[in-house]
């Protein structure tokens, strides 16, 4: 790359505007520095601000075609890096919020599985405590879920057996989880 004698920023900003990789290493070498210190000031992190400016200079070339400046090329650099820095604050907040949220959610999670283990050993206490045919029936239905046909094919019981059976354990259960909620 060829060296350029010491031209205005106005006159490197037409160079870059066609494309000119020198004028744009001069810009560069020129404001990295300055533009560094002014973001680092306003998100506090080293890291981040060089991510600012790096993304700046990267979009300057990208669209130096379509670079249309009104003013001086510091004013306008600067006023680009006060935008990068608010939509960084914006992005952080995002992120921010999303954590939070996953954190309520996670401790939701974790509560919820707690009380459903808590609920499922309970159930399974009152369960043990049915009466044997009863037991058997409930199992047959709820765990292994075969149909009253089934179940009274197995236990040689009649259907309506088998209904009764269930509506009696359900009944049972049902009276202790709601003692279990309230």
């Amino acid at each position: 790359m060829k060296k350029l004698p010491v031209l205005t920023d106005s006159e490197l900003f037409t160079l870059l505007k066609q494309g000119n990789e020198a004028a744009f290493d001069e810009l560069y070498n020129r404001y990295w520095s300055s533009l560094l210190s002014a973001a680092w000031k306003r998100v506090g992190s080293r890291e981040a601000a060089e991510e600012i400016v790096q993304d700046l200079f990267t979009q300057l070339w990208m669209k130096r075609s379509d670079l249309d400046i009104q003013g001086t090329p510091a004013v306008y650099l600067f006023t680009a890096i006060k935008y990068k820095v608010l939509n960084h604050h914006m992005k952080e907040d995002v992120r921010r919020r999303y954590r939070d949220t996953l954190e309520i959610q996670t401790d939701y999670s974790i509560e919820e599985a707690v009380i459903a283990k808590d609920l499922a050993v309970r159930l399974e206490e009152e369960v043990s405590h049915l009466p044997m045919k009863c037991r058997a029936v409930f199992d047959l239905s709820r765990k292994q879920h075969k149909s009253h046909k089934e179940i009274a094919e197995i236990l040689h019981i009649s259907e309506k057996t088998v209904e009764n059976h269930l509506t009696k354990a359900l009944r049972l259960l049902r009276t202790i989880t709601t003692i279990l909620f309230f």
